[in-house]
């Protein structure tokens, strides 16, 4: 025996007109489901530091069925969502190079002690293990720099 469920005469609309578009039913269907509305909803592009495991836990507390984080990720790539480490500074400009290399060259005979007092505040993150401990974060492809996804 099936569960009806009801559905207002917008989404319905919808659904046929997609039928009329000439989209396949599965995909329709997963367009329309809860589990869609939920991420649309969630805003997981707002807060893209979600992680997949969250968002399967909102979904249970919210709507009541269990979701898997494997679930939640093919839904967000599906949507053109990706898992990915952000950004932490936008590359360097040509400007920017030549400044550096600039700045290297007057700096080339600098003694030990002259260094001493000097202070690097933009040192690059290195790791030995693999595990760097950066958070991945919900993004489009192509959409590394902008803004919102750099760290």
């Amino acid at each position: 025996m099936f569960s009806r469920h009801h559905i207002d005469d917008f989404m319905r609309g919808r659904i046929i007109g997609k039928i009329e578009e000439g989209r396949k039913i599965t995909d329709i269907a997963r367009s329309s489901t809860s589990l869609t509305a939920l991420f649309h909803g969630f805003g997981t592009k707002r807060n893209r530091r979600t992680t997949a495991q969250q968002v399967a836990n909102q979904f249970l507390a919210t709507s009541g069925k269990q979701i898997s984080r494997k679930t939640v990720a093919r839904r967000l790539r599906g949507g053109g969502l990706y898992a990915r480490r952000s950004v932490v500074c936008v590359p360097l400009t040509r400007q920017h190079r030549t400044a550096r290399l600039q700045w290297c060259r007057e700096h080339h005979n600098w003694t030990e002690q002259d260094w001493a007092c000097v202070l690097f505040p933009d040192e690059s993150r290195f790791s030995l293990s693999s595990d760097c401990r950066r958070q991945l974060i919900w993004r489009e492809s192509g959409t590394a720099y902008r803004p919102e996804n750099i760290q």
